[in-house]
């Protein structure tokens, strides 16, 4: 077996997952790039309305989308072109996720993918500051000129992967998790007539998410509230992006830093309010993009980040947009998913800021 699979990338026209509006996809043989496609679409009916912060990322209105055929209609296309790939995503948990969400929302079942989040191999095999799709891509030798254009994304997911592939001498997905000590993560089968729902369509039925939900939303003055630090969820998925990290917050959130935190802890991430020798991960807010690394509009935690990275300390600088695409986006809320269901999310003592 060569190093075949397929990448992905979509846009959304809100902050629930489930309102893709565009998809990228690069399918990859023996390492190369064999095909393309891409589409736009109009997201499920009842969250479809486009947020202006989302506008603002992608450039995509609803004018662009208003001919266009609704996912649930354009899906069997999307998932002819995969096949049986695996599927790769640069932060496979928000794409993932997008195709649960939308397909739940419009009552359709959705088949079972193994796939590759190229955020975890990047941590793993790159030694970069930030580990978003721009950084990655150029370290990996295919830089982004047009980021947020679907297709593009797909094309640097796809060339990030064949170059850590390269770089561990590894001639097929397989070869390079097993070189990683990694296991393969898989999306499962689902029915949403008969299974349960994940935590972000459960909340957007619910009236929590959908119309008028945001990725960022508008900032607001005024010191934030640290709160608790929540103990992590040790039944969290392990193969989830802040699994295992140690997150800490600065700057100014869309959502207040207690629930930043706990829904950290809900996907197995262990809090702190100040940047220590422990911090792997630093979540900025205020609007802040990674291209702010090279620019020098940090905070002061982010600017102790940037020293401890040059001084070998290995710490991921993350937008607050990214972060909300790991735990589901700003208005999420509703059941944990899987075995962590039953956590209770014991609080530990706040560490002063």
């Amino acid at each position: 077996m060569g190093l075949d699979f397929t990448a992905i990338d979509f846009e959304t026209a809100n902050g629930f997952r489930g309102s893709p509006c565009s998809v990228g996809l690069t399918k990859v043989r023996g390492g190369r790039i064999v095909e393309e496609a891409s589409w736009l679409m109009r997201p499920p009916a009842g969250y479809d309305s486009f947020d202006h912060n989302n506008v603002r990322i992608h450039g995509i209105t609803a004018a662009d989308v208003a001919g266009a055929p609704r996912f649930g209609d354009l899906f069997p296309e999307i998932g002819a072109f995969i096949g049986d790939d695996v599927l790769a995503a640069h932060n496979a948990a928000f794409d993932l996720g997008v195709i649960r969400s939308a397909l739940e929302v419009s009552g359709l079942p959705g088949p079972a993918y193994d796939y590759v989040c190229t955020v975890m191999l990047s941590r793993r095999c790159y030694s970069l500051v930030s580990n978003s799709l721009p950084f990655a891509a150029e370290e990996a030798g295919v830089p982004l000129v047009n980021h947020h254009d679907a297709a593009e994304d797909a094309r640097a997911c796809a060339g990030i992967l064949v170059d850590i592939a390269g770089r561990n001498g590894a001639n097929s997905i397989a070869e390079l998790y097993l070189s990683l000590g990694l296991a393969m993560p898989r999306q499962q089968a689902f029915d949403p007539a008969t299974d349960d729902l994940s935590k972000a369509s459960f909340a957007a039925l619910a009236g929590n998410s959908g119309n008028g939900a945001t990725l960022v939303r508008r900032f607001q003055s005024g010191w934030p509230e640290e709160g608790l630090n929540p103990e992590p969820n040790l039944d969290a998925e392990p193969g989830h992006p802040l699994y295992a990290q140690t997150v800490v917050f600065t700057g100014q959130l869309s959502i207040n830093r207690p629930d930043a935190k706990l829904r950290s802890a809900r996907c197995g991430a262990r809090t702190e309010s100040r940047v220590t020798a422990r911090t792997t991960v630093l979540v900025v807010g205020d609007g802040f993009v990674a291209s702010d690394l090279r620019s020098g509009r940090l905070t002061g935690k982010a600017r102790r980040v940037l020293e401890l990275h040059d001084r070998g300390q290995a710490i991921e600088v993350l937008s607050e947009g990214e972060f909300l695409q790991m735990v589901g986006g700003a208005d999420a809320r509703g059941p944990l998913d899987g075995p962590g269901e039953a956590w209770a999310g014991a609080r530990a003592p706040a560490v002063s800021a």
